[in-house]
Parts: C-alpha cells; sequence; structure tokens
C-alpha cells in the first residue's frame, strides 16, 4: 500500500529488469485480472500491477474520476514507488485510454505502449441517444449495487455464483439488474477464467460499496475522458502494439488499426478466437506483444 497524499493505492510488484511494465486495468477491473500474465512478464523485466482508487485494495475514489486524472495518479504513485521511468504501458479496455493519456502527459516516462482491445473513443465522443442511454443505465446499475452492498446482499449472491450455483444468483441479477441482467450473468464465466485461488479477493472486493460508487464514477466521466486524448498526435517512432479481439466490432478494429499507424513502429493484431478480455481468453498473445515492444526498446 503506497500513500499517495492521504489515501493509499495498493501496487504488485514482480520481477527484476528494466524498463518495467505497468500493466492498466479495465474500467472495472482490479489487479487481479492480471493474473494470467504478470508472472510471465516478471520472468524477463519487473512487472508492476496496481488498482486504481476505489478498486480492488485501494482506497475509495476521490469524485474526478476521468482517465486524465487516474493518469496523473499512477505516474505519482509510480514515483512514490521508487520504480524507475521509462515503462512499457499494458491497458486493457479503459486502461488502454489511461495509458494514451499517461503518454501524451508523461511522453518522457513511456517506452512503448500495449493497448489490449483498447475502448472505441468515436463511440463515446459522437454518442448515439442509445449509447448514452445504455451508459445511463450502467451507472444506475453501479450505483445499485453499492446500496445492496451496504445492506449485505452481495456478498452471498458472489459466494454462490463462485460456489458454481446459478439458479439463486441468476434470479438474484434478473431482480437487481433488470437490463442488465444479461451483463452480470456472463460475468461469472469471465472470472472462472481466473486461477481459482483469487476468487475469494474478489468476491470480498465486490462486496464492498466502494467498488462500485468507484466504477459508478468511471463510467459518468467517460465522455469526458475520451475526449482527453488528443486525436492524430503522433506516436513518432514509439514501439506500440495494439490488438483487437476477434469479437470486436470491424468499425472499432479500424479505429484500433488507426490508433497503431500514429506510429513508426506500430502494429496492430487481430485474434480472432479472443472475445474482449483477451489477457484471459490469450495470454500468450499479451505476454508476446509485451515480449516485442520490451525487446524493441533496446534492453
Amino acid at each position: 500500500m503506497v500513500d499517495i497524499g492521504g489515501r493509499e493505492l495498493h501496487i504488485d510488484v514482480r520481477g527484476r529488469g528494466n524498463p518495467t511494465v505497468v500493466l492498466e486495468a479495465g474500467i472495472a477491473a482490479s489487479s487481479i485480472s492480471w493474473s494470467l500474465v504478470q508472472n510471465r512478464i516478471a520472468e524477463f523485466t519487473t512487472a508492476v500491477s496496481y488498482d486504481r482508487a476505489g478498486f480492488g485494495w485501494s482506497s475509495a475514489a476521490p469524485h474526478r474520476a476521468t482517465a486524465l486524472a487516474a493518469a496523473e495518479e499512477l505516474s505519482l504513485l509510480l514515483d512514490r514507488a521508487e520504480l524507475t521511468p521509462p515503462f512499457i504501458l499494458v491497458g486493457h479496455s479503459f486502461g488502454g485510454l489511461i495509458a494514451r493519456i499517461f503518454q501524451q502527459t508523461f511522453p518522457e516516462k513511456v517506452a512503448g505502449l500495449v493497448l489490449v482491445d483498447p475502448i472505441s473513443r468515436t463511440e463515446w465522443t459522437r454518442a448515439s441517444p442509445h449509447r448514452k442511454k445504455m451508459l445511463a443505465r450502467g451507472v444506475a446499475l453501479s450505483r445499485r449495487g453499492a446500496f445492496l452492498a451496504r445492506i449485505g446482499l452481495i456478498r452471498p449472491v458472489l459466494r454462490l455464483l463462485l460456489a458454481g450455483s446459478h439458479v439463486i444468483p441468476k434470479l438474484a441479477s434478473r431482480a437487481f439488474a433488470g437490463e442488465g441482467a444479461s451483463v452480470t450473468e456472463r460475468l461469472p464465466g469471465e472470472v472462472r477464467k481466473l486461477p481459482r485461488e483469487v476468487w475469494p479477493a474478489m468476491a470480498a472486493h465486490w462486496s464492498e460499496a466502494r467498488c462500485f460508487e468507484a466504477m459508478a464514477q468511471a463510467l459518468e466521466k467517460i465522455p469526458v475522458s475520451v475526449r482527453q486524448v488528443q486525436e492524430g498526435r503522433s506516436l513518432g517512432d514509439l514501439s506500440v502494439v495494439v490488438i483487437s479481439a476477434g469479437s470486436t466490432d470491424e468499425i472499432v478494429k479500424r479505429e484500433h488499426e488507426n490508433e497503431a499507424r500514429l506510429s513508426t513502429r506500430g502494429e496492430h493484431i487481430v485474434l480472432p478466437g479472443a472475445g474482449h478480455w483477451i489477457q484471459l481468453d490469450d495470454p500468450e498473445a499479451v505476454i508476446e506483444a509485451v515480449r516485442r515492444v520490451f525487446r524493441a526498446s533496446g534492453s
């Protein structure tokens, strides 16, 4: 736990070597989401995962939950943890947005980027009424989750889900989540791809209201966060790999390809068999992308 000024963030540092690889999780994920790749990366260099404010083991989130604020907090955390730049940033989904903003804000601290099925900025800068409604529903569900966590209803449902029960958790998700039930019913499948030993920690985290509140804040700020990237800004000859899931929409894949083209050393990879959580579906692909960027950094 590292004090960043009245609050603490959790950081997990493994391995030795430079440049250090920093793993940035998705919008509602924690350091645990990198369980299948961090130790493998630590075999050839220092590998760091951490929890943004409100998630995992970190203190509750402040109210400025934009991608820029997260990038600034990450820079402070790495400094307080006495980790020496430059870093290779690996960002999944919303974490890819944070990685891009970190690079444009602190370019001297970045040796390379691996963007793992990054969030589509175009979809949110010109959000349709349907997408705006979907986002509002996600915020409302997160607030509802926080309430249910406070009154103690989340913990037993999570315990049943992870134990393999389907009936009661499914009924609960439909009753509590309404139109969002399909999402909550898919999540256990993603969690089960992680090592079994981390399941209790995930259940403990999501039994606390602060995680749901942090998710609500981050979701609310997505339209602001996507506008914090300086679109079209050249990445020069920075080593960049952008990985798209096979299930990703073709329009978003083209956006990912354009992202890679911002660097003269950019590479775009599509993984036909992978879903959005590529680090769980195909961890080897993520590890290999990191290894290539690591080698290209001259180490």
